[in-house]
């Protein structure tokens, strides 16, 4: 998909050729603008035309007029694309041109976003959505931009790119008092009281005040050895 992306910013639209039409070629700017939904351009296109039409009788005036008509065409080429760039394809690897595509776009919420919208909507390869799939299942909530980078993993430069585009919710629900987060805030009677086993509870706090908090329940499971099925109730 990134190479369909690559390849729409590449081509020039058939409006651009036909504004090089003498008089007529403004109306091709305007179309763009209808295309676009940029009035403004419309206005310009259609005003270009009028105006080349009154200048027609003085020869260099008119041929003046007819280069500026074909320079605006190409200078709206690629604001052009920008505005009509198909919504499912993921935002360019290019980053000013990712700037300029999520301008146009709605930001989705990195901690209620689905695998779909990370893959085809921010242009995440499968495996860093999967990363960030598993947190969100596993009750974490991302609350900055670094730990894109720093928790699941995902390259600097393709934080970067879909900067533009992501939001980070608040939800309640989500935090230490309400998820597996409680395993590092809760002391050992707390975690029994939540309905572990004391020797599990045990276990998770000698871990916990050992090597630091847990940074999803694949790391309790993976730091303490526990089955999943041993604390998944308070997850």
């Amino acid at each position: 998909m990134m190479s369909q992306s690559k390849s729409w910013f590449q081509q020039t639209p058939a409006w651009v050729w036909l504004s090089l039409i003498p008089t007529l070629g403004g109306f091709a700017i305007a179309y763009a603008g209808y295309k676009s939904k940029t009035k403004s351009w419309i206005v310009i296109g259609i005003s270009t035309s009028v105006l080349a039409l009154a200048l027609s009788a003085n020869g260099l005036a008119f041929a003046i007029f007819w280069m500026a008509q074909i320079g605006v065409a190409f200078y709206l080429k690629k604001s052009y694309l920008v505005k009509t760039y198909p919504k499912n394809l993921p935002v360019p690897e290019e980053q000013e041109l990712a700037n300029l595509v999520a301008n146009t776009r709605d930001k989705i919420d990195i901690n209620e976003c689905s695998k779909h919208e990370l893959v085809n909507y921010l242009g995440l390869p499968i495996v860093y959505a999967n990363n960030i799939e598993s947190l969100m299942n596993e009750g974490y909530v991302f609350t900055h931009i670094e730990e894109l980078i720093e928790i699941a993993g995902i390259p600097e430069k393709q934080v970067t790119r879909i900067t533009p585009l992501i939001t980070f919710s608040y939800n309640y629900k989500k935090e230490a008092d309400f998820s597996w987060k409680r395993l590092n805030t809760y002391s050992t009677d707390e975690l029994i009281t939540c309905g572990l086993d004391g020797a599990i509870a045990e276990q998770i706090i000698a871990e916990r005040q050992q090597r630091g908090e847990y940074k999803s329940l694949i790391d309790v499971k993976q730091r303490t050895g526990l089955l999943f099925n041993t604390y998944r109730h308070i997850a």
